[in-house]
């Protein structure tokens, strides 16, 4: 590599990942490299800015956690999580993909349908069920749902101490003919994380940080593909605007006053209770 220059160092380093096994790994880490490489001459881009942009990278693992992630935060705000999901959408027939966000971690505390995850939170109460179907559109019995969202607040609460642990958040498995049911608040829209270094670029940039509000679900049963998506809220204002991108049509959902009597028994303690329902078809 003694007559390394401009013409020649992104064939060398692509090279120098010829010996990878996996052939996949080698593919993905050859043509980053090349895109790499291609925006930094397509920009010009100058040693002031490249010590920015490992900056940035730096402070992103700095306000990362366990319990946050900067770096899935900023593969949402430039659409990236979105296009991910979006690729890897199949048969039109099964729910949609929408963005994973930065406040998931595994463990959510398992419990029974019909979950109540209600306790001392305040806002409105709202019961989120549905069906977990395959794409024929029997019912897939045993399937793991895991759920979180937001507290009355905005905030997730990793974001608040005043929360309890894993408050709003829980794990059950669809019963035999696929329904589930969670006994939760009604969501609020929120700002992105603004503490951290996505948040300064989106001050710097202007951008709008709100997210519309929604509920987040992972979905998974033996033989399908994995679901991670977002339930928004019908009445939302930011439906248009939203920060990472997530938005899907089939995703938006009404939160309707509950009108079945056994409901309105089972959760007798709450006055103006809603529903909102939609089935999750997995591939």
């Amino acid at each position: 590599m003694r007559n390394t220059s401009s013409d020649n160092l992104t064939a060398l380093t692509q090279s120098s990942f010829d010996q990878l096994p996996d052939q996949r790994l080698q593919f993905i880490l050859k043509t980053f490299v090349a895109h790499l490489h291609d925006f930094a001459r397509d920009t010009k881009l100058t040693h002031e800015e490249w010590r920015a942009g490992l900056h940035f990278l730096h402070q992103a693992a700095a306000i990362t956690d366990e319990s946050r992630s900067e770096f899935s935060l900023m593969s949402d705000v430039f659409g990236l999580s979105s296009l991910i999901d979006l690729l890897a959408m199949g048969s039109e027939k099964a729910t949609p993909g929408s963005n994973l966000g930065p406040f998931h971690s595994r463990g959510s505390p398992v419990m029974q349908s019909p979950a109540n995850l209600l306790r001392n939170n305040p806002g409105q109460a709202a019961i989120f069920r549905g069906k977990v179907l395959d794409l024929k559109g029997k019912p897939i019995a045993g399937a793991t749902v895991d759920f979180w969202q937001n507290a009355d607040n905005g905030l997730y609460w990793q974001q608040d101490p005043e929360q309890p642990q894993d408050n709003l958040r829980c794990m059950l498995h669809a019963q035999e003919d696929g329904s589930f049911e969670i006994a939760t608040i009604r969501p609020k829209p929120y700002t992105i994380p603004m503490d951290g270094p996505v948040g300064a670029m989106f001050v710097q940039s202007k951008r709008s940080p709100w997210r519309p509000a929604h509920l987040h679900l992972i979905v998974e049963a033996p033989g399908h593909r994995t679901l991670v998506t977002e339930i928004f809220d019908e009445e939302d204002p930011y439906l248009d605007t939203d920060a990472v991108f997530g938005v899907r049509e089939v995703l938006v959902a009404q939160y309707k006053p509950v009108v079945d009597p056994e409901l309105l028994k089972r959760y007798k303690d709450h006055d103006h209770l809603l529903e909102v329902k939609l089935d999750l078809v997995l591939e």
